[in-house]
């Protein structure tokens, strides 16, 4: 089984980070939440064919929610 390794963000990121105002780090969030989103979809539709809609997104929402949906 393979895992993922999670690199620690690069200080010089924090700096950036740090500069932005609330609502940037929100959007910035957002836009990472709705990408890991989308790469699930994709990801269980391929290796789920028979699985409907309502099926999948049940999936990606128990797994973003970490099992608590």
């Amino acid at each position: 089984m393979e895992f993922f390794r999670f690199d620690v963000i690069d200080s010089i990121m924090v700096d950036i980070y740090k500069q932005k105002t609330p609502m940037e780090r929100l959007k910035i969030a957002f836009g990472f939440w709705n990408s890991v989103r989308k790469q699930l979809y994709f990801n269980l539709h391929s290796m789920n064919p028979d699985w409907d809609e309502k099926k999948i997104h049940r999936e990606i929402a128990k797994r973003l929610s970490h099992g608590a949906v």
